[in-house]
């Protein structure tokens, strides 16, 4: 029961916990077995809107573990969210095959378009899913690993980290955008057939891709919780709230930075990985450092440092976004940045800390 206890100690995580678990089963349930006719009948494209909104809550969540519990201001994550979904749109075009425009049945067809007689060597093994799974990975985790070697060794902190994680986004972005790369350029990869067999076209293959995001952002919450609850959950908040004395009580601070880190963009790489089947394009804008800074809004609206507060985040800050772009959509980026400026005068602790001020009064 003790190995348990660090879920039911999170009284505000559960009602979410029970919601999202109802959601994979419900939804899927909802879009294939009721008729349309019906009124609670869930039309394929609200729920695969909703399950991109779940990717975007799992990278919040990944942000937040960083940012909320260890004080590290990430504007860079975005880049770990495209590489997974790079690796993960690798493998989808492998599965093309003749299907193609072009029919080749090894090129992909931008790369038939610009004359490339062969594949590069950076492709090879794509066609098997479970090396692509790996990639998902292991390319995020080991771009973290490198990058947060280098700054965290070098004791880079505060607004200097969060502009360098900021550069490096930028600067991925702007080569993926190069043809001679090997991602498609400004196009990006796209025009998926089908994942594991089953066609992307198919309303049960889009019900499968909701459930198994909805298992798998379940999974990751009990992951992060499990992390902060533990002891070492207690040094990242004694590194985020005084760095310097956890360093003289003997602890390797950089190296807990650099793990957890590393964890961290794990987490945003599989996030991307189902971000991609989902929505059927990766392009080098996912690497936009403005899509980075509004992960970070996304924590910041639902509460940072409460890894629930990240995933409300995430979903408000999304729904609004989308009905926004419909009904104003000449202005729905400044209701946006209304939004987060409202937040963060009214509420500093986001949606999580109203809650809890709810509770308490209650």
């Amino acid at each position: 029961m003790k190995r348990l206890s660090f879920i039911f100690d999170d009284k505000l995580g559960i009602p979410l916990l029970i919601a999202l678990g109802a959601a994979m089963i419900m939804v899927p349930v909802l879009n294939l077995m009721v008729p349309e006719t019906n009124f609670f009948h869930v039309s394929t494209f609200t729920m695969s809107l909703w399950g991109k909104y779940l990717t975007y809550a799992m990278l919040a969540m990944a942000v937040d573990l960083v940012w909320g519990y260890l004080g590290i201001l990430s504007l860079g994550h975005g880049v770990f969210f495209g590489l997974g979904g790079y690796a993960m749109g690798m493998y989808l075009m492998r599965q093309i095959g003749t299907r193609g425009e072009y029919g080749h049945p090894i090129l992909p067809d931008f790369m038939v378009f610009l004359n490339w007689d062969k594949l590069p060597w950076f492709w090879h093994g794509f066609d098997m899913f479970p090396f692509a799974a790996v990639m998902i990975v292991l390319v995020p985790c080991l771009l973290a690993l490198v990058f947060g070697w280098l700054a965290f060794k070098s004791r880079v902190t505060g607004v200097y980290l969060s502009i360098i994680t900021q550069a490096l986004t930028y600067s991925l972005m702007l080569a993926f955008f190069r043809n001679e790369m090997g991602f498609g350029g400004n196009n990006g990869l796209t025009d998926f057939k089908d994942l594991l067999g089953f066609s992307l076209l198919s309303d049960g293959t889009k019900a499968g891709l909701f459930a198994v995001t909805a298992g798998c952002l379940i999974l990751a919450y009990l992951a992060c919780r499990y992390l902060v609850s533990s002891k070492l959950g207690r040094v990242l908040a004694a590194i985020r709230d005084a760095e310097d004395r956890v360093r003289f009580l003997g602890y390797n601070v950089e190296t807990v930075k650099l793990w957890v880190f590393v964890f961290s963009a794990g987490l945003a790489g599989i996030a991307g990985a189902l971000y991609v089947p989902q929505v059927g394009i990766i392009n080098p804008s996912e690497f936009s450092p403005l899509n980075s800074i509004e992960i970070v809004v996304w924590v910041a609206v639902g509460g940072r440092g409460t890894l629930y507060g990240a995933v409300a985040g995430a979903l408000v800050v999304n729904w609004a976004k989308s009905y926004l772009t419909g009904a104003l959509p000449d202005a729905w980026l400044f209701a946006l940045g209304a939004l987060f400026i409202v937040v963060t005068i009214f509420l500093p602790k986001g949606i999580a800390g109203l809650i809890r001020l709810r509770k308490e009064a209650a």
